[in-house]
């Protein structure tokens, strides 16, 4: 845990100067990478332990990015963020509360359509209430306070896998992945702690579409709630690999840059290198790109 509180502050540091010294794009493509970092991270310290495929993540992350949009006017930037957290995690322990029961392809299926339920709905309500297809963030931060709130929000979840490994919480969620029926023989109380580990990644998801909404100057649902961001996080986290602490965030420097280099000029071909990236981690790696080192040992 020190080793790993160690490499944590030391990366901290070095994202913390970089805004300083560096470019605007290599700026842009740190944020994307803390983006992804931060939702891979939070994403793999539930699903990664109780092997649960969660398909939501685009859901929770929209839901964060309308609620800055609709509050960054009225309300301060911390607060706006956090507020877009706190829905995003009431959400979530409704959902949780209505599909956790399930396991596998039903729950990875069922999280999905719930998913899109949500951002027809807010399309709905916007056509139809509102008589608008999108909003227009007019209060927009500087990109330093953009910066380091998502410095802030991806070194607070790497923090937090820290913390949840090392607790009764982690070894419970643990236990649920390794035997669910043999966790609730032992005690363990499992639809709560799923429901308490659905709800951590919706925090962070949440705080971190709220905090991303501000790149953009419009946003409407087909941009905040795609399912893109929802299988890039699932794909990131499994080929860093989903059970470990350092996987996600390794490859999400990976992602950033392919997506950069590829996706804009070449996007087909961005699509078939995430396929194949997966293919040879499945094949391959099934512990992710983390268990090169272990492997070498």
């Amino acid at each position: 845990m020190r080793r790993d509180l160690t490499i944590l502050f030391v990366l901290a540091g070095a994202g913390l100067a970089l805004p300083f010294v560096a470019s605007e794009f290599v700026v842009s493509l740190a944020l994307s990478c803390l983006m992804y970092a931060a939702l891979a991270s939070s994403w793999s310290t539930f699903c990664g332990s109780t092997r649960y495929l969660s398909l939501a993540t685009s859901a929770f992350f929209g839901i964060g990015a309308y609620t800055s949009a609709l509050t960054l006017g009225q309300l301060p930037w911390l607060l706006a963020i956090a507020l877009g957290a706190a829905i995003a995690t009431g959400v979530a322990v409704v959902m949780g509360a209505a599909v956790l029961h399930l396991r596998g392809t039903y729950f990875a299926v069922l999280t999905f359509g719930m998913t899109e339920l949500i951002r027809h709905g807010v399309a709905y309500f916007e056509k139809q209430v509102t008589g608008t297809v999108g909003r227009v963030l007019a209060v927009v931060p500087e990109r330093n306070t953009i910066y380091l709130t998502m410095l802030g929000l991806a070194a607070c979840a790497v923090l937090v896998a820290i913390a949840v490994r090392q607790s009764r919480f982690g070894l419970a969620m643990a236990g649920i992945g390794a035997d669910e029926q043999r966790a609730e023989t032992l005690g363990v109380d499992t639809r709560l702690v799923k429901i308490g580990g659905f709800a951590l990644t919706a925090a962070f998801a949440g705080a971190v579409g709220a905090a991303m909404s501000v790149r953009w100057t419009y946003i409407d649902p087909a941009t905040v709630f795609t399912p893109f961001i929802g299988f890039q996080t699932v794909l990131i986290a499994l080929i860093g690999g989903a059970a470990t602490l350092w996987g996600p965030l390794l490859a999400a420097l990976v992602f950033s840059l392919l997506a950069e280099t590829l996706r804009l000029q070449m996007p087909q071909v961005y699509m078939m290198s995430l396929g194949l990236l997966l293919i040879l981690s499945v094949l391959f790696l099934p512990g992710g790109l983390a268990s090169i080192r272990w492997r070498r040992r």
